[in-house]
């Protein structure tokens, strides 16, 4: 499916995300949601034009309950943007590639 993002699990967010030394996005996913398919293969594309300059992570809420947990993910899609540990932007729900890099702009273009 993406070939640009790898997973993220609980047990690793703290270390390849909070402690990231650059921005990382997180796509919070399950298995059964319709626009999270849809959302997948566009962020896939942006990691490929962007990974240098952002780090791509999807994490399956299903299987690591605790991290959407933390971060009061309740609806999926969620794209999650950290900086220093911090969540500085927030996606929710399926959105064209033109809204995604819009909403990333700060980040790639930095």
């Amino acid at each position: 499916m993406a070939d640009n993002i790898s997973a993220v699990t609980d047990a690793e967010f703290d270390s390849a995300v909070l402690k990231s030394d650059k921005p990382v996005l997180v796509d919070f996913w399950a298995e059964w949601c319709g626009p999270c398919k849809q959302v997948a293969p566009i962020l896939d594309e942006i990691a490929g034009e962007h990974g240098d300059k952002v780090t791509f992570l999807k994490m399956n809420v299903d299987e690591n309950p605790v991290t959407p947990s933390n971060y009061r993910v309740t609806g999926i899609p969620t794209i999650n943007v950290y900086q220093g540990g911090e969540v500085v932007k927030s996606i929710v729900g399926a959105r064209p590639k033109a809204a995604i890099l819009n909403e990333l702009s700060d980040f790639i273009n930095a």
